[in-house]
């Protein structure tokens, strides 16, 4: 959402051509907007997988993929605290990319009959997630930084939505025990 307003907001602002951290960039007019959006959403993440840890534990499921969550919280602090072009941004930005291994785990680690359909939703958002990786390549779709960026965006933004469904019907189904 903070990524929408704050393009939203500054009016040359191209989503499929231009970084995300150009939105908080210093001295940008969304620079403060930015960086608040990106520590609420650290706050809130975190809270939300102390949630998924706890039901991890009283269904029995693996908490590794749920702990991987961890580095993008860790990492939208860091690149909210230290805004580009600060060097610490980057560095504090690059856990972030391990975000691809909480779905790879999942599909490895979970049980289908706990979750339904866990292993098929797990492996298409690894898959899109991975397509982020797509910005390692600077000469397919070099316009296009914007967009291979939000691939991996996409990815855990959908990741991330799936878990809150899943688990919210998990948890109604242990309160009914």
């Amino acid at each position: 959402m903070t990524t929408i307003i704050c393009g939203f907001i500054m009016t040359d602002y191209n989503h499929a051509t231009r970084m995300v951290s150009e939105l908080g960039e210093i001295g940008t007019e969304t620079q403060y907007i930015f960086t608040v959006g990106l520590v609420l959403a650290s706050f809130f993440s975190v809270l939300f997988i102390i949630g998924l840890y706890k039901t991890c534990k009283q269904i029995g499921l693996n908490t590794i993929p749920i702990i991987i969550l961890l580095t993008f919280s860790f990492s939208i602090f860091g690149a909210a605290i230290f805004p580009f072009p600060l060097r610490l941004h980057g560095l504090l930005g690059m856990p972030s990319i391990l975000l691809f291994l909480s779905p790879l785990m999942t599909l490895i680690l979970w049980k289908s009959e706990i979750i339904s359909n866990i292993k098929i939703i797990s492996l298409l958002i690894f898959v899109i997630m991975s397509l982020g990786f797509l910005i390692f390549v600077p000469n397919l779709l070099a316009d296009y930084f914007g967009l291979k960026q939000r691939l991996f965006h996409f990815g855990w933004s959908v990741w991330f939505l799936y878990l809150t469904i899943i688990f919210a019907k998990l948890d109604k189904n242990i309160e009914k025990r």
